[in-house]
């Protein structure tokens, strides 16, 4: 019934995608990813999702059902987004520690027959345990929190660092599987379990 596109090059978020059984495809956006200032996580990441759909909704066919999403580290209102060198990584690790942040994924669904567009977010509260300065400074000499936001990933050696998680394990990798199915079944009428069984 659907092309469903994946607006993302995250190998987390497509790895997630492959493993519910959905037939999809790969395009990267080049939608502008600034935040502007003053603009709640929560609408933060709604928005870009979406602008990463809509731009990769203009040159898919009509049957094209387009998945963005953009995730985000919030620690006392500010986003951590990726760090900009190790020195930054550093900076947002030694903050987060032994402390409770959020992590905020907005997922937007974009029918391109339409133009019938969604966004939703998720967000998951983490926990890290007490960091010494050593395994701060080891963890970001393995190149692991470089491409992640908040500096850290969830699912490898970051794992180490994190006490506890209340929420969708799935959303702290990238990609809330849940929510993502819910939104799909509710608002464009694909339901995952049943186009995959």
């Amino acid at each position: 019934m659907y092309d469903i596109v994946l607006a993302s090059g995250s190998p987390r978020r497509r790895e997630i995608l492959s493993d519910l059984g959905i037939k999809f495809r790969i395009e990267v956006s080049n939608a502008d990813e600034s935040i502007p200032e003053g603009t709640s996580p929560d609408l933060a990441v709604r928005r870009l999702s979406l602008l990463k759909a809509a731009d990769v909704a203009k040159n898919q066919p009509e049957n094209a059902l387009v998945i963005g999403a953009d995730t985000v580290v919030v620690l006392d209102g500010e986003i951590l987004g990726k760090p900009t060198d190790e020195e930054d990584a550093v900076r947002m690790l030694k903050s987060l520690s032994g402390r409770e942040h959020s992590v905020l994924t907005g997922i937007s669904a974009l029918r391109r027959s339409d133009g019938k567009g969604v966004s939703v977010f998720e967000e998951t509260k983490v926990r890290f345990r007490n960091l010494s300065d050593e395994e701060i400074l080891k963890y970001v000499k393995t190149g692991e929190p470089m491409d992640k936001a908040g500096a850290y990933g969830i699912q490898v050696l970051g794992s180490l660092l994190i006490e506890k998680i209340d929420g969708d394990y799935f959303n702290v990798v990238g990609l809330p599987a849940c929510r993502l199915s819910r939104l799909l079944a509710e608002e464009f009428d694909f339901d995952i379990i049943m186009e995959v069984f």
